[in-house]
């Protein structure tokens, strides 16, 4: 709390002292309509924290999930957006902003909440080494400093911490149609830790590059570095198609293994009408990932029984209809992910999984681990609807159903992961197991501010 507190009494006091007659010149996508686009800000007008010098954000998101498992510890399992049911949950509360002279630009967004939590316990590169990095950068979701270079419609060259885009939806869930990602997006990074180039020589397109120190990770588990990009092209307004490559080394000790993903969407806005009261918009979003390991015991596709495959394939696809002058919204859609190996499945919370394996950080160790050797099948389907109300664009109500299986035992069940009282305090009788079930059904009401 003193940190938000100081971050909030600075960024009032930059927005305070700074101008407003900021010079702007060729701006990439500029008069393009891109509220409607899943995983993009939404606001048809700047923040009110815009000032020539600094663009402040301010973002919180509160929800209340039912599992209708109803586990005993509460806990919520294969989930980077929840972490408790029945509990009232700030998931995310955000503050920051983006600063910018003459060239020289930075941006920073804190977060605090329980995703400050759920995402740095996925990193198992911070066991490598020393100085606790899951907490030296928990409450940190984006900083980076770079330049702008006033080349066609800009090049911007940044290092730091930086979102991805790869699986379509963003960090914030204020700009998503859908509150809980499909396995697509779940599984796949919300950050990277490095230096970035993006490149804007037409207005309709970007191309991006990365030097990261790894998949999702603060560290890196080896020597080489991940080496990936992005390009992204709307030729219009109503389409959007992007495609995202990496390449890398992302498996503790194991050298010789290597990771290719590829991350491919289209989005297509096929109505509009944005002053009707009955339907004023319609469009729909898709994303199609591909990916393998290979190399020190795997073999990506084309395994055999010494060396299993390891590949991940899935996709999702959402279709949104706006009403009401895009005050409300429908959203329905889901996916499906196959991943043997495990090697991109978020592992159980709890006592399921509390500590990886030392001799492997890549795995998960204690009392009941959550298996995730080369080969092991991994299958998971989803599906959800919700219904948004937005009666301007500071907020979203928002309630969802979400309907989600595997092909293992992987959610939890009504007996919960951690102990059989739900409390971490109670000592683990030798036969007690952590209650994990194939599927999983929740009611999810959430409540989604942005300035």
């Amino acid at each position: 709390m003193k940190q938000l507190l100081i971050a909030i009494t600075i960024l009032s006091a930059v927005n305070c002292f700074a101008q407003n007659d900021t010079l702007i010149t060729k701006i990439p996508f500029e008069g393009m309509d891109m509220t409607w686009q899943n995983g993009s800000d939404r606001r048809t007008t700047p923040s009110v924290l815009t000032s020539k010098y600094f663009v402040g954000s301010i973002m919180i998101d509160a929800n209340y999930t039912h599992s209708f498992n109803n586990p005993i510890d509460n806990t919520v399992v294969g989930s980077t957006a929840l972490a408790r049911n029945n509990e009232m949950q700030l998931s995310s509360a955000n503050i920051g902003g983006e600063f910018n002279y003459e060239g020289a630009r930075g941006k920073i967004m804190l977060q605090f909440g329980t995703r400050s939590t759920v995402v740095p316990r996925n990193d198992y590169s911070v066991y490598r080494g020393q100085y606790q990095l899951d907490n030296v950068y928990r409450y940190l979701s984006e900083a980076y400093a770079g330049y702008h270079f006033d080349k066609w419609y800009g090049i911007n060259v940044d290092a730091g911490m930086f979102m991805s885009y790869i699986g379509l939806n963003s960090y914030y869930q204020v700009e998503n149609w859908e509150y809980q990602a499909s396995f697509t997006s779940d599984n796949t990074p919300w950050f990277f830790n490095g230096v970035r180039v993006q490149i804007f020589p037409t207005k309709h397109l970007k191309i991006e590059g990365w030097l990261i120190n790894g998949w999702q990770s603060y560290a890196k588990f080896n020597s080489m570095p991940g080496i990936g990009g992005n390009v992204t092209w709307c030729p219009n307004e109503a389409v959007k198609l992007l495609t995202n490559d990496y390449y890398g080394t992302d498996a503790a000790g194991l050298k010789n293994r290597i990771r290719f993903h590829s991350d491919n969407s289209l989005l297509v806005r096929y109505y509009n009408q944005p002053k009707a009261t009955g339907i004023s918009r319609a469009a729909f979003s898709s994303t199609f990932d591909i990916g393998f390991e290979s190399g020190d015991g795997v073999g990506g596709f084309n395994g055999n029984s010494q060396t299993p495959s390891q590949y991940f394939l899935s996709g999702m696809v959402y279709n949104r209809v706006w009403f009401n002058k895009n005050k409300m919204a429908w959203t329905i859609g889901g996916g499906y992910m196959t991943n043997p190996g495990r090697y991109l499945v978020l592992y159980p919370t709890g006592d399921a999984s509390p500590l990886p394996n030392p001799n492997n950080p890549t795995q998960t160790a204690g009392t009941h681990p959550f298996s995730a050797n080369p080969g092991d099948e991994f299958k998971g389907w989803d599906c959800s609807t919700n219904f948004d109300f937005m009666p301007n664009q500071s907020i979203t109500f928002r309630v969802e159903f979400v309907h989600r299986k595997a092909s293992v035992p992987y959610f939890a069940g009504s007996g919960g992961v951690t102990s059989p009282t739900g409390y971490t305090t109670t000592p683990l009788p030798d036969d007690w197991q952590p209650d994990l079930v194939k599927m999983e059904n929740r009611l999810i009401f959430a409540v989604l501010f942005r300035i």
